[in-house]
């Protein structure tokens, strides 16, 4: 699903609501903003029946480089986590 399918799916999901494609982009945007900033601030962020996002840490480690084959050192990195809840789980 791209964001404009999620844009079409919102706005259709809202019926006999004015709202144009516009707001509902914004507003969508805004909301994935702010859990992005939850998540670099208490680095987590959980929404109640979908699940949680939380930092993770990567650890250093050894790779290959898959056009030459020669060994490559790896940094530890951050990475963001997603754990689905019970009921998003149970209904896939």
């Amino acid at each position: 699903m791209t964001k404009d399918d999620l844009v079409t799916e919102v706005v259709k999901s809202c019926k006999g609501d004015d709202l144009s494609k516009r707001l509902v982009s914004d507003v969508i945007d805004a909301t994935f903003a702010s859990i992005g900033k939850s998540i670099k601030k208490d680095k987590r962020f959980s929404y109640p029946a979908f699940g949680t996002f939380t930092v993770r840490n990567r650890k250093a480690r050894k790779g290959r480089n898959p056009q030459t084959g020669a060994e490559i050192k790896i940094k530890a990195s951050k990475t963001v986590g997603f754990k689905p809840a019970p009921t998003l789980k149970s209904s896939l």
